[in-house]
């Protein structure tokens, strides 16, 4: 199955949802963990950054963990969950905007049809996630240039894990963050949104830079951190 990143142009963004990368698929180093919680609900903790308040969510499933903002909101199920269950859980900030989406038992696949300009703009391994000896990562990566456009014929950004190698050489497929996770895929993350990731003093810049400015803003700086934390629950 080809994997291809749509809407997510310079000018029109991509969609007002989720923006989960790789959408095309169908469902089939870790932060401390804060608090103790119960399936399917966040708790608040007993410390927490200076900056802001943080709680744990365990997934309805009671498989996964993650950090978050106490500000933010996780709706779970988001959506109807594949045969066999799993997990579905869209996470929104204070504003409602969805930041990410992590998903289990998802079957995926990919065919690297065309490459494109890239850069990597940041990459992070997650041990706590490794399967069969292999640790995915967390990347916030970029598809397409000015001068070349990226899939559909549009820049493209996003941040979530992934479990194939980094890309190489100058070109590289369209992005998929999938990783390896019982007892299929998973996927935790999203793409950038001009629309739900509000990158202040950026509106008139074209899209790629714009995503290179979120990734200096503390909201990015905590998608990050949420993202990272993922781990097993128990």
């Amino acid at each position: 199955m080809a994997l291809l990143l749509a809407g997510c142009g310079p000018q029109a963004g991509p969609p007002a949802t989720s923006g989960s990368p790789g959408s095309t698929a169908t469902s089939a180093t870790a932060a401390p963990t804060m608090a103790e919680t119960a399936s399917g609900s966040p708790s608040a903790t007993a410390s927490a950054p200076a900056s802001a308040a943080w709680t744990s969510f365990t997934t309805a499933d009671g498989q996964l963990i993650f950090d978050l903002p106490a500000a933010w909101s996780v709706r779970d199920p988001a959506g109807e969950l594949p045969e066999g269950g799993g997990a579905f859980a869209e996470v929104t900030n204070q504003a409602g905007k969805p930041l990410a989406t992590l998903r289990t038992n998802m079957a995926t696949g990919s065919t690297c049809m065309e490459r494109f300009p890239y850069q990597v703009l940041e990459s992070q391994d997650l041990p706590a996630l490794t399967q069969n000896g292999t640790a995915p990562r967390y990347i916030f990566e970029t598809r397409g240039n000015n001068a070349t456009p990226g899939p559909a014929d549009t820049p493209a950004a996003a941040y979530g894990i992934q479990t194939s190698p980094l890309p190489t050489g100058d070109s590289a497929c369209a992005i998929f963050h999938f990783f390896t996770w019982p007892p299929t895929a998973a996927m935790f993350g999203a793409f950038y949104s001009p629309e739900n990731n509000v990158t202040p003093g950026a509106e008139s810049l074209p899209y790629l830079e714009q995503a290179k400015k979120y990734a200096q803003t503390d909201e990015y700086r905590d998608i990050k951190r949420m993202i990272t934390s993922l781990r097993p629950a128990g």
